[in-house]
């Protein structure tokens, strides 16, 4: 009897299952050589795909629940989406951005009144020693990050003026963004298939496990989180306005974009509030207002938001964040700080299956004993 006819009814062949791990691998590899060569164009379509991402879920939902198509579904979705960018732009934007220029104008009067009042205060009380601030240092390393962090957005910008053409190419970008992400959502269900469908027989469990650990890694984090940092800065934004503090709404802002950092979006907002607080002259009452609304907002996160938005299923430790954050920014500057947590996830779901199936290798063989 021949090798084929043992093998079970309807299983591949080996040199079948061969040249289909090589066709994958050679894809792969063209996908990832078109991917690069194309890299300058494909900016439209990676925002398209962050936006399939996020709210294919939403859309999977709200079809279930209308009993329509997904067509239908998407079309609803994608119209609150362009309505809420577009409110964020006309409304919320321009008001955040003048009172961070206003924030940024006062930060030579901050530290010098850290330096005339705050420092010799801490210094009476805590001991000697404490470096005084130099205004002019502070301000030219915030202006260089801000001018890294708008980087993308000024370099984009000053492409668009450059020529016709390129004035032509950024509409063509803005028009393609929402028309490409409408396609991608309604037709994300298909597209997960199709890629199920290529991967070779012998790929598909591993690739589905991990697949389906990322997503729920990501899901977590980009879903999550970012609904977190919504609604604390939303929170810090309102509560600290209401009670008249001077800047208000771009104190909350800040404090809630740095917030996927453990503990240090509420340091950082405490601490400009603080000093606005003080440097405004509002007295000690408007001061243990302030802290008491940075108090709320950390027992509401710990007990409330975390836990019902993002919950475990990151996995990763406060610790790691913090490093995977500052090694993204050492890296690759802003754009890995953005980067960071969402890959550190990634990367934790492939750590943990390295360990598994190390683990299992270095378990004794059956019958067998262990290595003195």
């Amino acid at each position: 009897m021949s090798a084929t006819e043992t093998l079970p009814p309807g299983g591949p062949a080996p040199g079948n299952v061969s040249a289909a791990t090589v066709a994958a691998l050679l894809g792969l590899l063209v996908v990832a050589g078109a991917l690069y060569l194309l890299a300058p164009i494909l900016m439209p379509f990676l925002v398209a795909l962050l936006v399939g991402y996020l709210f294919n879920p939403l859309v999977t939902r709200l079809g279930v629940r209308w009993n329509t198509s997904r067509t239908v579904a998407t079309l609803v979705i994608s119209l609150l989406v362009m309505l809420l960018l577009a409110a964020v732009v006309l409304v919320l934007i321009p008001l955040v951005a003048a009172q961070l220029e206003r924030l940024f104008l006062f930060l030579p009067e901050i530290m010098a009144w850290f330096d005339q009042q705050a420092r010799p205060w801490l210094e009476r009380h805590v001991g000697d020693g404490i470096p005084a601030l130099d205004p002019q240092a502070v301000q030219d390393m915030v202006a260089r990050h801000w001018q890294e962090a708008g980087g993308l957005a000024g370099g984009a910008l000053h492409w668009i003026g450059s020529s016709t053409t390129a004035l032509v190419m950024g509409v063509l970008n803005l028009v393609l963004i929402p028309v490409v992400s409408f396609y991608l959502l309604r037709d994300w269900p298909r597209l997960i298939d199709g890629l199920h469908d290529l991967l070779p027989l012998g790929w598909r469990p591993p690739v589905e496990t991990f697949a389906r650990e990322s997503d729920e890694v990501l899901g977590a984090f980009l879903r999550g989180q970012l609904l977190v940092m919504v609604s604390l800065g939303l929170f810090y934004a309102v509560a600290l306005s209401l009670v008249g503090v001077e800047l208000g709404l771009a104190i909350g802002v800040i404090a809630g974009v740095v917030s996927f950092i453990p503990y240090v979006g509420v340091i950082v907002g405490i601490t400009l509030a603080s000093a606005a607080v003080l440097f405004a002259g509002d007295g000690w009452v408007l001061l243990l207002v302030v802290w008491a609304i940075f108090a709320v907002a950390q027992v509401l996160e710990s007990v409330w938001l975390t836990p019902w938005l993002v919950g475990d299923r990151t996995g990763l430790h406060p610790v790691a964040v913090i490093f995977a954050v500052l090694a993204g920014g050492q890296l690759f500057g802003f754009v890995g700080v953005l980067l960071a947590l969402p890959v550190a996830a990634v990367l934790a779901v492939a750590v943990r299956h390295a360990l598994a199936h190390y683990r299992a290798l270095n378990q004794p063989a059956p019958g067998g004993d262990a290595d003195p």
